[in-house]
């Protein structure tokens, strides 16, 4: 049997740069993923109500390296069991399971409360991304679960999909990168030497890779412009999402030239990157994700 909208909730976490009052928008409950600064361990949106983006960029200008880690089986199911216990299904749309390892203590969770709900079914979306390559795909998941949709018809749109939204990006200083692993093969970019720019991409498996370089800010734009341009699929029929870690300006020079390019009328949402993420990307980078014939 399909399950309606009226038979599931949807949940989606706070590295996809999903906020509240966005999630509230769609009826998202929203998993709040975790970052530690200092001695102090940080609970996006239970911690703080708004997230002060560049209080926080600053601390990493001046030498604050937070780390991240992961939840706990009994945190995912505290999240989860309510609803399982009011006899709904859950879709959770969430950050790229290759990038944490995080959903190894999800799958405990789940299997501790399938033997307590056997008729209740965890439901995923991976969206092979994180950041705002994930916040477009849960976007359009939220929209379809407003308009009625099915979990079937979801996954199914899923399936064909998820791979189309691509996200490339450029950081200003790879350090970051470098501490948390996150970027393959990172050490053969020649980040922060001459004014090199690596420009990286959300691959088709879900992990960040380095794809080129650019010298200097202009040349780094001009490098992402010229990848939208070959991959874009109807990227005015779509919703266009640049992120940006405290570094609104150069996000909007971005957008500024993609509107120049291809319409004012092309819907452009600026965000920022949520802390957990923007702890291995560090402050002044910029990227953006776009409906494309492929990743």
């Amino acid at each position: 049997m399909e399950k309606t909208n009226k038979d599931y909730v949807i949940f989606t976490d706070t590295d996809t740069d999903m906020t509240p009052s966005v999630a509230k928008e769609y009826g998202y409950n929203l998993i709040s993923m975790p970052y530690k600064i200092g001695e102090q361990e940080v609970f996006p949106y239970v911690d703080f109500d708004n997230f002060e983006a560049h209080t926080f960029y600053d601390e990493l200008r001046h030498g604050k390296t937070p780390t991240t880690f992961g939840l706990s089986p009994k945190a995912y199911e505290d999240y989860f069991e309510p609803f399982f216990k009011a006899g709904k299904d859950i879709l959770y749309v969430h950050l790229s399971r290759a990038m944490s390892g995080t959903f190894n203590s999800m799958s405990v969770a789940i299997e501790n409360l399938k033997a307590k709900y056997p008729d209740r079914t965890l439901y995923t979306v991976d969206t092979k991304a994180i950041t705002i390559g994930s916040y477009n795909i849960v976007r359009e998941v939220g929209q379809m679960y407003v308009d009625g949709k099915t979990i079937q018809e979801i996954l199914d749109w899923a399936k064909e999909e998820v791979d189309k939204f691509a996200t490339y990006l450029f950081v200003n200083d790879l350090s970051f990168f470098r501490r948390s692993g996150r970027v393959k093969s990172v050490a053969a970019i020649m980040g922060n030497i001459f004014g090199i720019r690596p420009i990286i991409n959300m691959d088709s498996d879900g992990l960040m890779n380095p794809i080129g370089k650019a010298r200097g800010l202009n040349g780094a734009i001009t490098k992402i412009m010229e990848i939208v341009d070959e991959l874009q699929d109807d990227i005015t029929k779509h919703r266009v999402i640049i992120g940006h870690s405290d570094c609104l300006d150069t996000a909007k020079m971005l957008g500024d030239k993609l509107q120049a390019k291809y319409g004012k009328d092309l819907e452009i949402e600026y965000v920022e990157v949520n802390p957990t993420a923007g702890s291995h990307c560090g402050p002044d980078g910029v990227g953006v994700c776009f409906h494309a014939k492929h990743r």
